[in-house]
């Protein structure tokens, strides 16, 4: 297995499905910790973490209490608020199964908390905390709780926090089992955060997503077999990308070649150059079509112009034309995809230079979509033997590996990646990068590039970033990729002038000027 670079191994960056949270819960009570030591960690965590947000709880709090143990954890909570003084109530929806939460409940009527009989007033002020359902639901929960809380969460006279899982939300599909789930303002994950938190379907749900540590040991943690790890712009302060040398020259700072453009889609070419200079490339050429061609020297006078794209009656490009005379050695990477069209027969001559590409070949829009089409399909990526990135979007997916099949993107991510020996760029709210072994979920990033161009944008940063990397390094691993995307979405965040693709790549090229020269005195 490739060695894990970046981010560490930790609780905080881990992804595990729900399955996978059990088994480590396990292994650590089959290691001697006790089922109540957990439950009082969980329980002491999350009342901490409230403590430090006395605004949440100036109105008081009412726990609803599930039958398990996130139950428990809630009436663990609820006792740590009321001995600091705190109007704390609660409620159990549903007849209390386990003994160490009724023993918890129990206790909790022995010092004075009010036990409700009749449902909470969603009208009210207060807190509600969501200890109802965690990580072991499995099915539908009954659809009057869930509008209950959803009616507290809409009147936003108090704030609502689900402890693990919002009630209702399959912690695996980040998908309501039924046709609704908890609405939360914010979701603490207990021990490791839960795959179906953090896919694109659960964003209505969760709110604000809060890890809350409780020691997994650091040894469970290597062992598991499946590394997902999630990324925040938190994690921007440790990415080590390899430094320029002093001595570096143009043609040290990696050469890329981008195929973009047609006359239907012109804009795609000038966005896709725009992000390749912003990467800070030493050489960067291009095969554009004829309409962008000659006004090319006005917006990006520092391209190498390496062919013309003819363009068929659709005004879609063809590119074998430009191709057949080009020699492909000499470039570190090459992107070829945006803004391009479908053309089938061109696509079919085409292909075999890009197969027998040596460098790193990176594929977005309508690259996948000929591929998709073409009598190969998919196969396109078993004939290439050499490394490849593609960058889709979930019906560009669906289209080129229709019978990969699983609950998540990310899943679906990973599958493909490892059937197709490929590194994955699966683009959504939260996108998710993908090699054979392990994968990186991008969460938190700003929604702002999930616009039309952007990807373009994003396109020729990838070409023009790798090839500087790969010339000062000659093999980077997937991991480069998850990072150039965060980088991406972070320049994004950062932009003050607006959120056009123009200003994101002026952001993008202070950003990388300051990551390349932090070594140079």
């Amino acid at each position: 297995m490739n060695e894990i670079v970046w981010p560490s191994i930790d609780s905080k960056h881990l992804i595990v499905d729900s399955k996978q949270m059990l088994t480590l819960e396990k292994e650590m009570f089959s290691d001697g910790m006790p089922q109540e030591a957990l439950m009082e960690k969980v329980g002491i965590q999350i009342s901490r973490w409230l403590l430090k947000r006395k605004p949440l709880l100036k109105h008081g709090i009412t726990v609803l209490i599930g039958p398990g143990h996130n139950g428990g954890d809630g009436a663990v909570i609820a006792r740590e608020l009321f001995l600091k003084g705190y109007l704390v109530k609660v409620w159990c929806p549903f007849p209390i199964k386990k003994t160490l939460t009724i023993e918890h409940v129990n206790y909790l009527t022995s010092i004075g908390v009010t036990k409700l009989v009749e449902p909470p007033d969603v009208n009210g002020k207060e807190l509600w905390i969501d200890a109802v359902f965690g990580n072991n639901q499995k099915r539908k929960v009954d659809n009057k709780l869930i509008k209950l809380f959803n009616q507290k969460f809409l009147n936003k006279y108090g704030k609502v926090i689900s402890i693990d899982i919002p009630t209702g939300l399959c912690p695996d599909k980040g998908e309501p089992f039924l046709d609704n789930a908890v609405k939360a303002d914010y979701t603490l994950a207990i021990g490791l955060n839960k795959i179906g938190l953090t896919q694109d379907s659960a964003l209505p749900f969760i709110g604000e997503l809060n890890h809350i540590d409780i020691g997994v040991p650091d040894n469970k943690l290597s062992n598991l077999e499946k590394k997902i790890f999630k990324v925040t712009y938190k994690d921007l302060k440790n990415i080590n990308l390899p430094s320029l040398p002093k001595n570096s020259n143009k043609y040290k700072r990696g050469r890329t070649l981008l195929i973009a453009g047609s006359e239907k889609y012109p804009g795609a070419a000038y966005l896709a150059l725009r992000g390749a200079i912003s990467s800070g490339a030493g050489f960067i050429a291009a095969v554009l079509p004829e309409v962008v061609i000659g006004s090319i020297w006005q917006v990006a006078p520092e391209i190498v112009l390496k062919g013309t794209m003819q363009c068929n009656q659709n005004g879609n490009a063809s590119l074998f034309s430009a191709l057949k005379n080009i020699d492909l050695r000499a470039y570190d990477s090459l992107a070829v995809g945006p803004g391009i069209g479908i053309d089938n027969d061109d696509w079919q001559k085409t292909k075999d230079y890009l197969i027998g590409f040596k460098g790193l070949l990176i594929l977005d829009a309508d690259a996948l979509n000929r591929i998709s089409e073409s009598n190969l399909g998919s196969k396109f990526f078993l004939e290439r033997k050499f490394k490849t990135w593609i960058t889709p979007h979930s019906k560009e997916f669906s289209r080129l590996f229709p019978n990969i099949e699983c609950e998540t993107n990310i899943g679906l991510a990973l599958n493909a990646a490892k059937e197709f020996n490929i590194s994955i760029l699966f683009k959504g709210a939260n996108s998710i990068v993908a090699d054979h072994t392990k994968a990186w979920q991008l969460f938190g990033t700003d929604p702002m590039t999930a616009r039309a161009g952007l990807g373009d944008l994003l396109t020729g940063f990838l070409a023009g970033s790798s090839a500087i990397d790969l010339n000062l390094c000659r093999n980077i691993t997937t991991d480069f990729l998850a990072k150039y995307v965060l980088l991406h979405s972070f320049a994004a965040s950062k932009c003050k002038r607006g959120s056009n693709a123009f200003a994101i790549g002026d952001e993008l090229s202070k950003l990388m000027r300051n990551r390349k020269t932090r070594q140079i005195s």
